[in-house]
């Protein structure tokens, strides 16, 4: 019985163990990003997870390198890695620098809605009522946490209270560029994987993911400051701890939950990060959250599951 209910539901059982491991990530890149920099943390992230998939490749299917892979593949999985890893990955670590990986993946949740916004787009699917009640649930859950009323502003007249941000706006929209590609990401992915090796798939983005960094690099004149980074011992060991269960075993887990169930579906479940982080932040991190972040990290997860219900 065990084994047919993980057969009928192993696509939701992946992104459900993809949430897990997205949780650790945050908290591993979020401390190791405050010591040396988010764009240091991302190419040496990615550089250990291609060594993890490479051994793995050539365990498991006697190859080191994806040269059975199809253009059509290696085209789309490269636009892919471009978008999830570097451009919105890019802007995911730094947000975790500046309003923490709490808030960065509760306003992550959005990425269901987003993909399912481009589904739209592209592929000219219908929103239903149901599931713009789903966003506005989403959006509102998100507006309890990083919106708080002002009631300290001597200049403000009695009886108005000002609506203002309670975290950094430039972090909130660093986090939601993330939130855009990782919901574009997931979809290119889909369309570029096909019924091609998930792990190998993998390596192709985060190959892209690698020369997109360099890329970097190079313009911003920033090797210097990588060689810095990597002698600071205990941000690689916890960089090592991120790569090991993000890149290579959360996107590879999110890749056979979007193989084997639907897009919005696996991108649903995977957002419940915000909701596991919580134990994270406050054991690990130290941080403190208050009732209403609570009551909106969970009216968030609602709309999200409500969204593809």
């Amino acid at each position: 019985m065990l084994n047919d209910f993980i057969l009928a539901y192993k696509g939701e059982l992946a992104a459900l163990i993809t949430a897990f491991f997205w949780a650790i990530t945050a908290i591993a890149f979020e401390s190791a990003g405050k010591k040396i920099g988010s764009l240091q943390v991302n190419i040496i992230r990615l550089t250990m997870a291609f060594i993890f998939l490479s051994i793995l490749s050539w365990v498991s299917r006697g190859i080191i390198f994806p040269v059975d892979a199809s253009i059509h593949s290696w085209v789309w999985l490269s636009i892919s890695g471009l978008v999830g890893f570097v451009l919105g990955d890019l802007m995911l670590f730094q947000a975790y620098v500046v309003v923490g990986a709490r808030i960065s993946m509760l306003i992550m949740a959005l990425a269901p809605a987003i993909a399912a916004f481009i589904g739209w787009v592209w592929l000219g699917e219908t929103i239903t009522p149901k599931q713009g009640l789903a966003m506005l649930l989403t959006f509102l859950g998100i507006a309890m946490v990083i919106l708080q009323r002002d009631t300290n502003n001597p200049e403000q007249p009695k009886g108005r209270k000002k609506v203002k941000f309670s975290y950094p706006i430039a972090g909130l929209l660093l986090a939601f560029g993330g939130a855009v590609g990782q919901g574009g990401g997931l979809v290119l992915s889909k369309y570029g994987m096909g019924d091609y090796d998930v792990f190998s798939a993998v390596q192709i983005r985060v190959l892209t993911g690698i020369i997109g960094f360099a890329i970097i690099f190079t313009f911003l004149g920033r090797w210097k400051k990588l060689g810095q980074a990597l002698k600071n011992q205990k941000a690689l060991g916890r960089i090592s701890i991120g790569a090991f269960f993000g890149p290579f075993l959360g996107v590879s887990f999110s890749l056979w939950a979007i193989k084997f169930t639907t897009t919005g579906v696996a991108s649903a479940l995977m957002s419940i990060v915000p909701v596991l982080i919580i134990p994270f932040s406050v054991l690990i991190m130290k941080e403190k959250f208050n009732t209403k972040e609570l009551l909106g990290a969970v009216v968030t997860i609602m709309g999200v599951f409500l969204f593809f219900l």
